[in-house]
């Protein structure tokens, strides 16, 4: 009985956790994990006025332009692999794998616009990101803070992602909290995406191979990659929370 209602609270939970994901309330600076050391400040390699900077070459699931001093994405969220969260009969659906607690959304196309500072500035410490997106993977699926419902721990969520760390809130807006499995299993460390702020999102290594020293609260520090060899700020997805980022280091864009 009384495992029962162990899992029958999970699943309550979960249940709770995945019909609220994807609201838009702030969520403040974390301070969990494990690499709490702070990122010297540096400069981003500015852009070309009208140019495009060169990271975005590879950001394949989304079209990509300049207006002004911004970046503009658009994306749809679809992932470009299978899952479950597609629905029996589609083309890119796949069965849950053991253990997964399917939530009941289904995959939605979304017409997201994030418009991102193309010359990105660190700040002195870090600010909120929101909850729902708070930045856009190279395959045009939105990316998502730590957080569940009521900025609570994922725990119970993750019962629900698919295979490749993903799952779709109550609108269909698919999405990754965690590593995007499909993308860092193409390189340890490729460009995984980008934040509102402008900086990007690298694997789970540096460009030598390495695991990422130095991590500040926000998930990243300055390093060389192979986007910018001379250096830049960027995040790393971890294991631990904060996963992908804590917070923004730099100044957030605005998505519409």
């Amino acid at each position: 009985m009384r495992q029962k209602a162990r899992i029958a609270a999970v699943t309550t939970a979960l249940a709770v956790a995945v019909t609220a994901c994807g609201g838009r309330s702030p969520a403040g600076p974390t301070t969990t994990g494990t690499t709490t050391a702070t990122a010297t400040p540096t400069p981003t390699p500015a852009a070309t006025s009208g140019s495009l900077p060169a990271m975005y070459t590879h950001f394949y699931g989304a079209t990509v332009s300049m207006e002004g001093s911004n970046v503009v994405l658009r994306a749809t969220s679809v992932p470009d692999h299978p899952s479950p969260y597609f629905g029996a009969g589609h083309a890119m659906y796949e069965a849950p794998h053991a253990g997964m607690q399917i939530n009941p959304n289904r995959i939605t196309s979304q017409s997201l616009v994030f418009r991102v500072p193309s010359s990105p500035t660190v700040a002195p410490s870090g600010s909120d990101t929101p909850m729902g997106p708070m930045g856009v993977a190279v395959n045009g699926v939105a990316l998502f803070n730590q957080y569940a419902a009521g900025r609570s721990p994922l725990d119970a969520e993750i019962l629900s992602f698919d295979r490749y760390n993903g799952h779709p809130q109550q609108q269909g807006q698919y999405h990754y909290h965690l590593e995007p499995l499909f993308l860092t299993a193409q390189g340890s460390s490729r460009l995984v995406g980008v934040l509102l702020d402008g900086f990007p999102v690298y694997g789970t290594r540096d460009m030598d191979g390495r695991t990422p020293s130095g991590l500040d609260v926000c998930n990243g520090h300055v390093a060389a990659t192979a986007d910018f060899p001379a250096g830049i700020y960027h995040y790393h997805v971890t294991s631990a929370a904060p996963y992908i980022a804590g917070c923004f280091r730099g100044n957030a864009g605005t998505l519409g």
